[in-house]
């Protein structure tokens, strides 16, 4: 990328349109070639820490996060690949609220 600037200098000093292109091509082509292994990187790195997260702290999580909103999570493992999870409200909650309209329609 340093050669690249350098030489850029050198053909804006020169006004030579074939020196310039020649260069804005090459920088482009090192510019393409960083997007490419920058994002080979982020994915080899998702796929990494993806991978290394255990499965009790993420369902530790998942219970925090429904409990704190007032869920109810239930985890189901199908008999085919993947889990599925029910999240419902809790009863009481539910008849709380039937409670209290019920007292706001008799005022």
């Amino acid at each position: 990328m340093a050669g690249v600037v350098k030489g850029m200098d050198k053909a804006m000093e020169s006004m030579n349109l074939e020196q310039i292109s020649m260069v804005m091509d090459k920088f482009e082509q090192q510019f393409e070639d960083i997007d490419v292994q920058t994002s080979y990187m982020e994915n080899a790195m998702g796929q990494t820490t993806a991978m290394t997260t255990p499965a009790d702290q993420v369902d530790e999580l998942l219970q925090q996060v429904a409990d704190e909103n007032g869920l109810e999570l239930q985890m189901e493992l199908p008999t085919t690949a993947g889990a599925t999870a029910k999240v419902g409200t809790a009863d009481k909650e539910h008849d709380e609220l039937g409670e209290r309209l019920a007292r706001l329609r008799n005022l």
